[in-house]
Formats: structure tokens, C-alpha cells, sequence
């Protein structure tokens, strides 16, 4: 199915309510977690020399690192619950079969993704009303990351915890060959969040100036602004709720 746009439709844009309130209290709650657990998390691996004149009982500022970082710990992983949670009853775009790359249409997006975005080798942008399939694949292994990441830090701080929770996780200090051994993973995997970091928030402020449809202001609003012959030539709902159509005035539809 195609679409044609008229002229006065070519700059017509429509109002699209993309990110419900929850989703984006989880984005921006969960962007505070991985700051505070990153600069912790760095300091407790490599712990600066503090010098001062003031009394040893007045200078628990590692002890009280730790406790942030483990606090920390504890809210974003029910806060990655929450979101997982929202997977199911959230709107099509929080919806959780996006994430999972079972369609071939899926992977020959993420390759026209690729063209657009890191080759550049088109200039034909995909018009996405949620995420493009690339970056719902990406948001898929950042959450595997995710169940590592806590899964390795609740292993290495079992030893220090009566809790329950923690004692969950002891079979991973054996399977990877000890505390040194998982302590190195948990820090690899650090890496991947601030490479992440910066990717994302350069193709964030591209896609923003280059489409102009608002997506640097939709994780705050909510609302997406497309272009209404586009939206016309979908029927508006997620990868799985059914077939999807192209304008070829304005890219592909996804």
C-alpha cells in the first residue's frame, strides 16, 4: 500500500502520543542509576587516596560510596521490573515483542537502519512512530546486559549480605572462576553502558535536528510530531499488530 501525499499535506504534521508517563519515568530514573552506580562502581574498583586531618571515624565517605552504589543497585533493579511490567500492559511502542527480533522485515530494517544512521550511505531517513528495529534489538541486549550486570553485582556483594536476595545470585563466582574473575566481567560490562551512553545521545540530538519530529522532547512530553501522509499509511500499530505500509514522499514507514 502506498501513499500520495498532496501538497498541502507534504508539510502537514500530526501529534502522535508515543511514550506513556511510565516509560518515561523508567528512562530517566534508569539514566540516574547507571550514572550514580558508574562513578561509584569506578571508585569502589579503584578507591582514591583522601587525605585529612580530621578524625578516622568522621571519614566514612568509601563506606558511604558502597552504600550508594548497593542502594542504587536495589532501585534499578525494580525499576527494570517496573519495566518489564510495562512490557505487557503499556501502550503498542512499550510493547515487549518489539524488543524480540523474530520478523525477517526486522533485520532488513536494522540494516536500512545502518545505511541511514552509521554508514550513511542513504540519505532517506526511516520515519519510526516508537523505536526503529535497530534500536529495539539494541534496548534487547542492553537488557541482557542489564540481567548481568545485576546478577553479577548481587554475586559479588552476597558475601557481605545476610539478605536473601543477594544469596540468589553465589553460583556465578564459581561458573566464572571466582570474585576476581566475575569483578572483571561486572567492570567489562560498565563499558558497554557508557559506550552505549554516548551512542545513544548522539543519535538522539541527529535524529531530532535531521527529522525534526521531536524525538528529544518526546522522553519528556511524550508526544512525537510526524508527518500526517506517513501516519495515514499504517495502520498505528506495533511490529506485531499487522502488515505496514511505506510513503514513498517521505521515506519508510516503520
Amino acid at each position: 500500500m502506498h501513499a500520495t501525499a498532496s501538497p498541502a499535506d507534504a508539510h502537514a504534521f500530526q501529534r502522535v502520543y508515543v511514550w506513556e508517563l511510565p516509560v518515561r519515568f523508567y528512562h530517566w530514573l534508569n539514566a540516574l542509576c547507571i550514572l550514580v552506580l558508574t562513578v561509584t562502581g569506578f571508585i569502589i574498583a579503584n578507591p582514591p587516596a583522601i587525605n585529612t586531618a580530621s578524625e578516622a571515624s568522621f571519614s566514612y565517605w568509601f563506606g558511604t560510596t558502597r552504600f550508594i552504589h548497593f542502594v542504587t543497585a536495589y532501585v534499578f533493579v525494580f525499576n527494570f521490573a517496573f519495566r518489564i511490567y510495562w512490557g505487557f500492559v503499556g501502550n503498542q511502542y512499550a510493547d515487549w515483542k518489539n524488543f524480540l527480533p523474530l520478523r525477517l522485515a526486522q533485520f532488513r530494517e536494522v540494516v536500512s537502519v545502518l545505511k541511514v544512521d552509521i554508514l550513511q550511505s542513504s540519505n532517506r531517513p526511516l520515519l519510526a512512530v516508537g523505536h526503529n528495529a535497530l534500536a529495539y534489538l539494541t534496548y534487547f541486549v542492553m537488557f541482557l546486559v542489564f540481567l548481568f550486570q545485576v546478577a553479577s553485582g548481587f554475586a559479588m556483594y552476597a558475601s557481605m549480605s545476610d539478605a536473601w536476595f543477594p544469596q540468589l545470585f553465589t553460583w556465578m563466582i564459581p561458573l566464572f572462576g571466582g570474585d576476581a574473575a566475575l569483578h572483571f566481567w561486572h567492570h567489562l560490562a560498565t563499558w558497554f553502558f557508557i559506550l552505549f551512553t554516548l551512542i545513544h545521545v548522539y543519535l538522539v540530538f541527529y535524529h531530532d535536528y535531521v527529522e525534526g519530529h521531536g524525538v528529544l522532547s518526546s522522553m519528556a512530553g511524550g508526544w512525537k510530531f510526524l508527518p500526517a501522509a506517513a501516519l495515514k499509511a499504517r495502520d498505528g500499530r506495533s511490529w506485531f499488530g499487522g502488515a505496514k505500509a511505506r510513503d514513498d514522499s517521505t521515506g519508510p514507514v516503520i
